[in-house]
């Protein structure tokens, strides 16, 4: 199992604070796997999900480190998202 993979469940879990997300978000990372996050918590998968956001690993280091905004990641190309756009946007709340 990825390292990358292990430490961004952890941060996206702590980011929860114990909340519960309504709906479903894949987190896919360029050559590591897929996180799920949903309202059972944040987990390593590749399951199907309403919104997936697609990066690299740096990319998503920087957002989840708050030091990417990630409407700038995608704006400039850099985060991909397919899926329930409305779901992406309220992301925004649990990434920062």
């Amino acid at each position: 199992m990825s390292e990358i993979l292990n430490q961004a469940r952890d941060v996206l879990t702590q980011k929860l604070d114990g909340g519960v997300f309504d709906g479903s978000a894949k987190f896919s990372i360029a050559g590591e796997g897929a996180l799920i996050l949903d309202n059972q918590g944040v987990r390593i998968s590749d399951d199907p999900a309403d919104v997936t956001l697609s990066a690299t690993a740096d990319v998503f280091e920087d957002i989840l480190a708050g030091t990417q905004n990630p409407t700038s990641a995608f704006m400039s190309g850099k985060l991909s998202v397919e899926g329930d756009m409305g779901l992406a946007l309220r992301l925004a709340g649990v990434l920062s």
